[in-house]
């Protein structure tokens, strides 16, 4: 058993030891009127070698950092050892008390870490953001894949800005999220933690998220949000086979054209305190050992300033796992030397640098390089001069009501209406007066979810019936479904009117793929278990059936999309996300979401994505309909537009011109609805084969009954711009097709010329 110290809130003396600084301006670093580099230069010479390392490390709160039962610190032996010189972060500090209780014992954490280090340097706190802050008694919202869904950038903005606002109000400092990563493999089991499978779609994402996550970047120093440390660098998404740790291999142009922009963004526009390294190497080059990736393009090309940070352990595996550094202080030096700042968790990698820069003294400067850039951090959150936590402030500012209407809202603008036979939906409530709400998705206040939003005017006969798994989180075993369960099901559902299913996925058929002793992978993207037998049952009893469709991963429906007479394709939404749901189907708002991803007929399909080569549509497979199941963009609504009058300004571009673009939307339906207007552009001709088409503008309008709005685009050189036969980026002249319209596949279209 480990031994504890508890440590109750009382004034601690603060420790110091005499390390003969004699000569320097000890307490310059704590004049708030300098600035965050005069600062950084006037602490950095008083640190020793060792509490510089410490500065390079974070561990996690796991490892014995607690509040016992009065909410005192419980700290390990093993975290007081790591304090004594202070520390980079902790991740995930407080993580399971409400966030009153986790900002209390947080402000103690951090005092504690303050004055029991010499110079007072206080800590980073860091979490993450997958469906809201990852931690208990915050706003539960949509994971990003959901809200990519939305198509509306700014509604992304304002999740998380409550995201960086109510983690900062727990006490914490930085957010290990959002992904810039494009996730174009529906194996992958962290496909959902990304923006989708297209460059632009997640460049306007991840940078709006980024930007309300950090206040607009001025909300950090105000100590009001978090910074933010953009993943994983670079094409972790792509993982061959789609397993995790697996090999990436892009090629450069496909690096530069469609991999790096997001990132791209996300340092240059977005303002990211941080970027972390990714799991996989990159075409042979383990990236966390790779000076190119994180120091050339990074640092040299894109001017970062922040720090990068490993993902768990990863320069350690550089040795062991890698395999591309012979000792494990060889893998602590290709880290350092390639650009990562922080060693995140591992024991075996930076933890090395003191004895290594004995036998090595130039090490130190890269050591100096990688503090600097972490205080700079500490100093731009203002955890210097503002380190707690004011406690007044965190009830009314977590989980506000505003907060709590921000996740319904961004649920019903998420929701994609994949099909609607004969306009089964919206349901009216006056019609249908038994509703079965059956299937392994069905929640335990599903039905309490639906009656807030109809009332006692409908029955409800309810029941889950099975599981999908066993529900172990580590490596997960798929359950047989006894065939009477069905039979009961089917029962239910032939005492209704209409059958609502609810089918797809859950948190243990696609999940993150661990180091060790974890498996979130799949060889097969079909629904899993009985599923589509009960939606073959159920629809043999002749009823109307709605699928409400539920998942982290792209799922091939072929049996659903054959079967069902209408689909909701929700993904993975809020804590309000059966309420949402339920407005949806009975009419209270119309869906506007719209795939982020191609839902491909088959895994044999892979890889499938809209944006893929021209040559790559010239065949198709045998005994396979041609095409996706669903292209990328798509999605139904209440209403019906009508697209007209697609306009140039003119039919030329040249380097310095732009081309204004106008296109007419009319609601020709009978409810107010929105419609995600989408512009694409093909390069007829290139030098190297082209992209069958690109995503290069989108904006959301709402429009009323007979309601008509003009859209307004621009081409710009920019957006024509590729990486050529040389390798530079280039624009060429010639024929260019732009395309309007309310998906990928359904457009008007025009073409214009590029001159030079």
């Amino acid at each position: 058993m480990k031994k504890r110290f508890v440590l109750p809130l009382i004034a601690i003396s603060v420790f110091f030891q005499s390390y003969g600084q004699s000569t320097i301006d000890t307490s310059k670093y704590k004049d708030a009127s300098l600035s965050v580099e005069e600062r950084v230069e006037a602490l950095l010479p008083l640190l020793s070698l060792d509490e510089k390392v410490a500065q390079m490390r974070i561990f996690h709160a796991n490892i014995g950092v607690e509040a016992d039962d009065k909410g005192n610190l419980n700290l390990s032996k093993k975290v007081l050892k790591k304090l004594e010189l202070g520390i980079a972060g902790i991740k995930n500090p407080g993580e399971h008390l409400d966030a009153v209780d986790a900002a209390k014992f947080n402000n103690k954490l951090q005092k504690y870490i303050i004055e029991h280090n010499r110079w007072g340097i206080p800590a980073l706190f860091v979490t993450e953001s997958y469906n809201g802050v990852d931690a208990e008694g915050c706003t539960i919202f949509g994971r990003p894949l959901t809200s990519a869904a939305s198509f509306n950038p700014s509604l992304v903005n304002r999740v998380w800005d409550v995201v960086g606002k109510e983690a900062r109000l727990r006490g914490m400092h930085m957010c290990h999220s959002p992904e810039a990563d494009l996730v174009r493999d529906p194996r992958f089991g962290r496909m959902s933690e990304a923006f989708g499978e297209d460059t632009y779609l997640t460049t306007q994402m991840v940078t709006n998220a980024i930007k309300g996550v950090q206040g607009n970047y001025e909300g950090l120093g105000k100590g009001t949000h978090i910074g933010a440390v953009a993943k994983h660098f670079a094409g972790y998404g792509q993982v061959l086979g789609g397993t995790n740790f697996a090999a990436i291999e892009i090629s450069e142009r496909t690096l530069i054209d469609e991999i790096y922009p997001p990132f791209e963004a996300a340092v240059k526009d977005a303002k990211s305190l941080g970027i972390m390294a990714s799991h996989g190497d990159l075409n042979g080059v383990a990236s966390h050992g790779n000076p190119a990736l994180l120091t050339g393009v990074l640092r040299d090309q894109w001017n970062f300033k922040g720090y990068v940070v490993s993902d768990a352990n990863d320069i350690g595996r550089l040795h062991y796992f890698m395999k591309v550094a012979e000792t494990p202080e060889a893998a602590t030096q290709m880290g350092l030397e390639a650009g990562v700042d922080i060693d995140l968790y591992a024991e075996d990698a930076y933890a090395l640098l003191p004895e290594m820069v004995k036998k090595n003294p130039a090490l130190e400067k890269l050591i100096d390089r990688s503090v600097r850039r972490v205080l700079r951090t500490k100093f731009i959150l203002g955890l210097f001069d503002q380190p707690y936590i004011k406690i007044k402030e965190v009830k009314k500012g977590v989980r506000a009501k505003s907060s709590l209407e921000l996740a319904k809202e961004a649920d019903l603008e998420s929701i994609i209406l994949l099909k609607n036979k004969t306009n089964t939906l919206p349901l009216d409530s006056k019609k249908a007066t038994k509703i079965a709400l059956l299937g392994p998705l069905v929640k335990e206040n599903t039905q309490a979810m639906f009656e807030s939003v109809v009332g006692n005017k409908i029955k409800f006969l309810t029941k889950k019936g099975f599981n999908l798994t066993d529900g172990k989180g580590g490596n997960p075993k798929l359950l047989n479904t006894d065939s009477a369960v069905i039979d009961d099901m089917v029962a239910l559902a032939k005492q209704a009117d209409v059958a609502v299913l609810f089918v797809g996925g859950d948190e243990f058929t696609s999940k993150e793929a661990f180091f060790t002793n974890a498996i979130g992978d799949r060889a097969t993207i079909e629904p899993v278990g009985a599923q589509d037998e009960l939606v073959k049952r159920v629809k043999a009893l002749g009823k109307p059936v709605i699928v409400v469709l539920k998942h982290r991963r792209t799922l091939s429906i072929n049996t659903i999309s054959e079967q069902a007479d209408a689909i909701l394709d929700t993904w993975d939404l809020s804590e309000f996300g059966d309420q949402s749901t339920a407005k949806i189907i009975f009419g209270e708002a119309s869906p506007s979401g719209k795939l982020p991803v191609t839902v491909p007929r088959s895994i044999g399909q892979l890889p499938y994505h809209y944006s893929m080569k021209e040559i790559n549509y010239k065949k198709g497979y045998l005994f396979l309909k041609e095409g996706p199941l669903y292209p990328f963009g798509y999605g139904l609504s209440y209403a019906s537009f009508d697209y007209s009058d697609l306009k140039l300004s003119k039919n030329e571009i040249t380097p310095t011109s732009e081309i204004e673009v106008s296109v007419t939307i009319k609601n020709t339906g009978k409810v107010k609805a929105k419609e995600v207007v989408q512009m694409y552009v093909k390069d007829q001709i290139g030098s190297v084969t082209r992209p069958d088409k690109e995503l290069k503008a989108f904006d959301k309008i709402e429009l009323n009954p007979g309601e008509s709005k003009v859209v307004t685009f621009k081409v710009t050189p920019e957006m024509l711009a590729f990486t050529g036969i040389k390798m530079e980026k280039t624009l060429e002249s010639g024929d260019y097709t732009l395309m309007v319209g309310t998906s990928s596949k359904e457009y008007l279209e025009t073409t214009f010329k590029l001159k030079k």
